[in-house]
Formats: C-alpha cells, structure tokens, sequence
C-alpha cells in the first residue's frame, strides 16, 4: 500500500495525542507517587515544573538540531524518547532506591520526546497541500484534548476496575501509542519544503513586530488555556465535595471535551470564519466564562463555566499559530519553535499564577469577601481570586489582537 500525505496528517494527529499522554498521565498518579514512593507533594511540584521547563528548553535547542538531523529523523527521534520515558516511569522507581530521581530522569526523556513532538508536527500540517490551513491546524490541535479525555478516561476506568496498584500496565499501553507513530515516521512521505528546511536566523524574527505580537499572543493563549485547565480537578473536588476520580471526569476531562469540541469544529467550518474575529470572540468569551466560574453563587453553574471555558481557549493556540502563519510568507520551522516557547511559557506562568495568588489570599480571612465571591472555604475562595486576577491574561490577549490588525493592516 503506497502511504499518501493523509497517513502523514494520521500521524501527525497520533503525535498530538502521544503529546497528551506524556503531558496527562504522570498526574494521574502522582497521589500514588506520593504513598508508594513517599515521595512528598513538594518534589512532585518539582516533577510539573521539570516536565514543562524540560520542554520549554527543547522547543528553544531544537532548532539547530532539527537542522542538522532533518524532520523525519527529528520526528523518529522524538517518539522514540516519549515511548522510551514511559516506560522508563514503570520500571526505574523499582530499580533505583531514589525514587524521586528514577521519575524526574523519565520524565525528563519523555518531556524531550514532547517538546520535539510539538516543534516538528506543526510546520509538518503547514506545509501538506491544502487550502485552508487554519482549519487542518486546529483539527490537528483538538487531537490534543481528545488525546487529554482518552487518558483521563480510560486510566480512571483501569484503576477502577483493576486496582491502581497495577498503574505498570496501562503505562505500558500508552507507551506503545508513540512507540508505533515510530514506524509510521519512517515511512510516510513528507512536503519537500520540510525536508529541506534551514533554519532562518533568530535576528530576523525578533525584527518582526507581527512575529513579536503572535509571540506575546501565544504566551496568554497558553496562560488562559492552562490557568484553569490544571487547576479544574481540585475546582471540581472543593467545590462539589466530589471524590478525585470525579473530580477529574468533571473538572480537567469535561474542559478537554469542550476545547477538543471548538477546535474540531472549526477544523470542519473553519473555512467560513474570519481567523482574527474568531479569537477575538474567544479571548471575550474567555472573560466572561472566567467570571461566571468566580462569581456564580451555585457550584454548578460555576463548574459549568470552567467546563465552557475549554470552548473559550479551544482555538486560540492553533489560531494564533495559523495566524502567524497567514501573515508571514513561507513560515519558516524556526517560528513555530519560537511560537512554541512562548505557549509553553504561557502554560507554565498562567497556572502557577493562580495557585501564588490562591496561596497568598488564603492566609487572609475572606469573611467580608465572601458577600460577591461564594466559596465554602479558604481554599475554594482563594482558587477562585486566583482564577480572578487572572481574567486580565484574555483581556490582554483582546488588546493585543487589535495591535496585530493595526500592524497587519499596515504591512498590506
């Protein structure tokens, strides 16, 4: 069977879903990390921060590398790293008498294989033949968020029927996902254009004021679509009095639901829409979703709003991505590494901004407080001041929006 540039889009999409993996599952088991390894919550923060940072650095050394070993080699490379690191995290921690170490050092393979994967797939998609590159840009991301219901889903549904205390075997299922996408690299055809990629020169992108914008675009579309989406779980636990498992269903897997939803719609419509007017439509309804998660008198209904918010954040990283795109002529890969770190950057500062801000207020007495923003206690109150504070983040992203059609228009 001869493989076409559809079996190279399939992988692609395979990618985005092993990215999920890598990103997703590690947490689902951290309370077990924590009994069975004692490893303490503090290290296990190191863990998320090591996980992210890792792929921050990679997303910035990549571009050299990928010069020098090419796409197809980068690609094979990073899948290989992503099946390797998990199955790394189910045999180490029994070989090592440092558990905490044995994880990081499998995480820190994984999250190379991660970064890798998030660097080459998405100037990949760019460069296939097609017309409206925007909508296969964010179909291509909402395998992502079906990528983050599959794990969640069927991880919770394996503890629950076979013992969490079997977490080895469906780490082995999802480390054979990558390990096949392997295979698939070697031998799908890819776009001359990314074959023979050079890498443009850092110089020349920073003297891009569109480029400058898209960055600072990317970084709040990471912010909003993180600030929330890692801390949905424990929304849903404080707030709904909920067990974790349900707490994961209804708070982190229903906002991926939702994200997974706006960004595989508008892969189909997409077409028909205006790519600037659509985020700017999601960067409002990002405000408003965040506000009716803060103030909502009934837990529902607040949850609801978090939930919906994932309709908010759904296009905003593959829109800027393709918007960026749309504005410079023959995108270079080297833009969408840069473009990468700025959403990584993004994913890491918007989360810890709202638990910096819920630790602070939390030592404060929220009594008077209380009479606009309802929470049963402290920790539910400070939650939602975080997720409060950080509604600027969208409303930055609106302002800078209209920066890019004013510089856009100009350059026309």
């Amino acid at each position: 069977m001869k493989l076409t540039y559809k079996h190279t889009l399939i992988a692609c999409y395979i990618g985005y879903i092993t990215q999920a993996i890598v990103n997703n599952f590690a947490p689902l088991l951290f309370v077990t990390f924590n009994k069975q390894f004692n490893i303490s919550i503090n290290l296990i923060s190191i863990l998320i921060t090591l996980n992210f940072g890792i792929q921050i650095a990679t997303d910035i050394l990549s571009v050299k590398l990928i010069e020098k070993i090419g796409f197809r080699n980068g690609c094979v490379l990073s899948y290989i790293l992503c099946a390797l690191g998990l199955v790394m995290m189910m045999s180490l921690p029994f070989c090592m008498n440092n558990k905490f170490f044995a994880l990081a050092i499998s995480i820190i393979v994984s999250a190379i294989g991660s970064g890798l994967t998030e660097v080459l797939t998405s100037p990949i998609v760019d460069s296939l033949p097609s017309k409206e590159k925007s909508s296969a840009m964010s179909l291509l991301h909402s395998f992502y968020c079906w990528g983050c219901v599959l794990v969640i889903v069927v991880s919770t549904l394996f503890f629950r029927f076979f013992g969490i205390k079997n977490w080895q075997y469906v780490t082995l299922l999802w480390a054979s996902i990558p390990f096949i996408n392997m295979f698939l690299f070697m031998l799908i055809p890819l776009p001359d254009k990314i074959e023979h990629e050079k890498t443009t020169s850092l110089l020349s992108l920073f003297k891009s004021k569109i480029f400058i914008v898209c960055l600072i675009l990317m970084i709040c579309a990471g912010a909003t679509e993180q600030a929330i989406a890692q801390w949905a779980s424990l929304f849903a636990e404080t707030g709904l009095n909920v067990s974790k498992e349900v707490g994961d269903i209804l708070g982190p897997c229903m906002f991926a639901v939702f994200m997974g939803l706006a960004r595989t719609l508008y892969g189909i419509y997409g077409a028909k829409l205006n790519l600037y007017r659509a985020l700017l439509l999601s960067a409002s309804l990002a405000v408003i979703t965040y506000l009716i998660t803060v103030f909502a008198k009934n837990p529902i209904i607040s949850l609801l709003g978090c939930s919906i918010s994932g309709i908010a954040a759904g296009i905003m990283w593959p829109g800027v991505l393709s918007l960026c795109s749309q504005s410079s002529k023959n995108a270079p890969a080297a833009m969408f590494a840069f473009l990468a770190v700025g959403g990584d950057i993004g994913c890491t500062f918007g989360p810890s901004l709202v638990g910096y801000i819920s630790s602070l207020v939390q030592k404060i007495n929220p009594t008077l407080s209380n009479r606009i923003i309802f929470a049963n206690d402290p920790e539910g109150f400070g939650l939602k001041m975080g997720l409060l504070f950080v509604t600027i983040i969208p409303v930055i992203m609106i302002i800078t929006l209209k920066k890019f059609k004013k510089i856009s228009t100009k350059a026309e």
